[in-house]
């Protein structure tokens, strides 16, 4: 039996909807669990005496193994089937978390952080793949962009539910949060969620593949957290080359863990890059936003978190919506002005100082963040599915993730030592000022960059339905060892310029 597609769902049926709150639950608990602990890094180093390096390992250590892992999540769930992978990531999480909650040093806490990457790379990829797979062409964009809303509502709602718990019982809780979420996951995608799977997956696992990327994040993440010099520089190197080393691993792989044959869409490959310049800007703005507000303007943590629901709000409302205007005019014209009123709302963030107002200097400028980010998360999600065929969706979504999650590891490395926030200087209000203003200029730079690129390389259809594809020819690719992906209409194969 054929299970790449088993069902085509509707979104607006009650099994639709609770497939699309069981993966759009799963992924918001990582992301979540991606931005929950920035708002506690004070509170954590303060109780377990931690420097500057040892908090950005604690973020980042997260970061690593999921960035590291996604893409073989994503082959997993493809070959064993995405419900089932998508569960053990849930319970692989769940568990991980709760030894964060009760790590007795940072060193333990590092450590436990890295066990709860692996479960997001388990779950993460699988949640959107679960989508493409389950509903109706005509409703994926609606889907994705719901889950793609819901799944920022859960990074966005991070630093004020982090800020609630901290001002409470603690920053333990931080973590004990994820027990219940889980559960109610597990519950839901037993009983809602079809399985699905590729069926022509087969062969061998690209462990070396797997291996390469993760030494390859590792060393370079080192080199940025301890500084360019001794030990860390050889590492920086030895990253670099083990990032090499993959790309060669996989050309030559009968079975790679990322095909490069799925870069040889321009409009995947494009949109990627996108998801890099935007997604590093967006975990440095968070990460380095809840410091400036805590140690320089003096907010509570409770209040620092607060002062980022309205970007949750908008993208609660909205999301949906703008998963539909992409559909409708094509995702060139979002990704272009979603970055660039990012952009605008980063350097709104520079008003932000030692005598801040939240109504007037933190307000406006998370307004306008969210609005950019309203506009262009879920297109942008959406456009990078409908770059490959769907029986690719578990390893396209993978790479994006990838995408995504390694800018924001190597932002968090590099921004405080960009921007002179090493050692303690976390705990001097002038020095993070400083920093912050440094670091805001960076991120604002990269969102220009990220909305300019997507203006010149994406096609305005390309989220129009599938045409007719003609016999598969060498001219898009062809290697000894990889058969090629067929060109799929607005996938920007073609020779025509960007539309």
């Amino acid at each position: 039996m054929d299970t790449e597609n088993p069902v085509e769902l509707r979104l607006g049926t009650a099994r639709g909807r609770w497939v699309l709150a069981a993966t759009a639950l799963g992924s918001g608990m990582a992301m979540l669990d991606g931005t929950v602990v920035n708002v506690a890094l004070p509170s954590i180093g303060a109780d377990l005496g931690a420097s500057m390096a040892a908090l950005q390992w604690t973020v980042n250590a997260y970061l690593l193994t999921l960035a590291g892992l996604i893409l073989l999540g994503g082959s997993l769930g493809d070959r064993y089937g995405r419900r089932l992978v998508f569960l053990i990531g849930v319970a692989w999480f769940a568990l991980a978390s709760a030894l964060c909650a009760f790590a007795p040093n940072v060193e333990l806490l590092i450590a436990a952080r890295a066990l709860q990457g692996i479960g997001g790379a388990l779950l993460t990829p699988g949640s959107l793949a679960m989508l493409q797979a389950s509903f109706h062409p005509d409703d994926r964009s609606g889907a994705v962009g719901v889950w793609s809303g819901l799944g920022g509502v859960g990074a966005a709602a991070g630093p004020f539910l982090g800020g609630w718990l901290v001002d409470g019982p603690g920053w333990r809780w931080v973590f004990l949060l994820n027990l219940p979420l889980a559960a109610l996951v597990l519950a839901v995608t037993v009983r809602h969620v079809p399985e699905s799977r590729d069926e022509q997956a087969a062969g061998r696992f690209d462990v070396r593949g797997a291996v390469l990327a993760a030494l390859a994040l590792a060393g370079v993440t080192y080199a940025l957290t301890e500084g360019l010099h001794g030990l860390s520089l050889l590492a920086g190197a030895a990253g670099l080359l083990a990032g090499a080393a993959f790309v060669v691993a996989e050309r030559r792989s009968p079975e790679p863990m990322m095909p490069l044959t799925l870069f040889s869409s321009r409009l995947f490959s494009a949109v990627n890059l996108v998801t890099l310049c935007v997604y590093g800007a967006f975990g440095g703005i968070f990460l380095l936003l809840m410091v400036q507000l805590q140690t320089v303007s003096g907010f509570s943590p409770l209040t620092s978190g607060l002062a980022l629901l309205p970007i949750t709000l908008l993208m609660l409302a909205f999301s949906g919506r703008a998963g539909r205007l992409g559909h409708l005019t094509g995702p060139r014209l979002p990704l272009f002005l979603g970055p660039l009123i990012c952009a605008g709302g980063v350097l709104l963030l520079l008003r932000i100082g030692p005598a801040a107002s939240y109504w007037t200097d933190v307000l406006p400028a998370v307004v306008v963040l969210g609005s950019g980010m309203t506009l262009l998360v879920a297109p942008l999600t959406a456009t990078v599915l409908a770059a490959v065929d769907v029986r690719h969706a578990g390893i396209a979504s993978g790479v994006n993730n990838a995408a995504a999650r390694a800018a924001g590891l190597l932002a968090v490395a590099a921004l405080p030592a960009l921007s002179g926030l090493t050692g303690d200087a976390y705990q001097v209000p002038a020095e993070v000022d400083s920093a912050f203003r440094i670091s805001m200029l960076i991120c604002a730079g990269l969102l220009a960059a990220g909305g300019l690129l997507a203006l010149a390389t994406v096609r305005s259809d390309a989220l129009a339905p599938e045409r007719p594809v003609a016999e598969p020819s060498c001219e898009w690719y062809c290697d000894s060892t990889t058969p090629p992906i067929e060109p799929r209409r607005g996938s920007g194969n073609g020779d025509a310029g960007p539309g």
